[in-house]
């Protein structure tokens, strides 16, 4: 069984075996978790970016381009410059 040992600075190193068996790399992050038990729980916090597809979707509303979104933000800024914000045409 592997084992790792607390620096002074709280830091450890995931021996080598570990870190090849789950495939983690240089920079990947990681969750802890404490269960009811006291058994810690590590878990690969890094996932792939296609995983968040859908994360902001709202029944009912149609998704908005990146060219709609570029003019929100036009507008929104433009309103901020002249004192305009919350304001209703």
């Amino acid at each position: 069984m592997p084992t790792s040992t607390i620096t002074s600075k709280g830091q450890i190193t995931i021996p080598r075996t570990v870190r090849e068996r789950l495939d983690w790399k240089t920079g990947d992050r990681l969750d802890f978790t404490v269960d009811a038990s006291g058994r810690v729980i590590v878990e690969l916090a890094t996932g792939d970016i296609r995983d968040l597809r859908g994360l902001l979707h709202r029944p009912g509303r149609r998704p908005v381009s990146v060219e709609e979104m570029n003019e929100a933000i036009r507008r929104s800024a433009a309103a901020r410059f002249t004192g305009t914000e919350g304001r209703r045409k």
